[in-house]
C-alpha cells in the first residue's frame, strides 16, 4: 500500500488519467443500461402511470412464471416489434431473467420513459414477489 501512494505522488498526471478512466467507465455503463426500476415500485408504475410490462424471456421461460399483465416479446423477435415500441406514449418495463438482457433493449428502444426490472425475474422472486404461471390442462 505505501508504494502505491509513492506512485500516486510520482505519477500524479497518470493517477489522474486513470481516476477520470474509471469515472467515465462507469457513467457509459450506467447510461448504456438504461434506467433500473426497483421490484417493489413495478406495481406502483403500472397502477399509477398505466406501464406496460415487456418480458424479453424466451418463451418457454416465460411460461414457467412472468408477472402479471406482462406481454412476451422474445429477445430474438423483438426487431420486428423495436418501432411500435418506439411510438407506445406509455412507460415500458423491460423484464429479463438476470437484468442484462433489458439493458440491451433500453437502449434499442433508445426512448426517455424505458426502465429496466434491475435483476430481472430473479430479483423479482429474490423480493418474494409473485409470478403467474398458467397450468395446462391435458386431457
Amino acid at each position: 500500500m505505501e508504494r502505491w501512494f509513492e506512485f500516486m505522488g510520482n505519477h500524479p498526471f497518470l493517477f489522474g488519467i486513470l481516476f477520470v478512466l474509471i469515472v467515465l467507465f462507469f457513467m457509459i455503463e450506467t447510461k448504456r443500461g438504461g434506467k433500473k426500476i426497483n421490484p417493489n415500485a413495478v406495481g406502483l408504475m403500472v397502477n399509477n402511470d398505466n406501464a406496460q410490462i415487456i418480458d424479453v424471456r424466451p418463451k418457454k421461460d416465460f411460461e414457467k412464471g412472468y408477472i402479471k399483465g406482462s406481454r412476451n416479446l422474445p429477445f430474438t423477435d423483438l426487431k420486428d416489434h423495436i418501432d411500435s415500441l418506439k411510438q407506445d406514449n406509455r412507460p415500458l418495463i423491460i423484464v429479463c431473467q438476470m437484468g442484462m438482457m433489458a439493458g440491451t433493449v433500453v437502449a434499442m428502444i433508445g426512448k426517455e420513459n424505458v426502465y429496466r426490472l434491475d435483476g430481472g425475474i430473479a430479483n423479482w422472486q429474490a423480493s418474494g414477489l409473485p409470478l403467474v404461471s398458467e397450468k395446462v390442462v391435458k386431457k
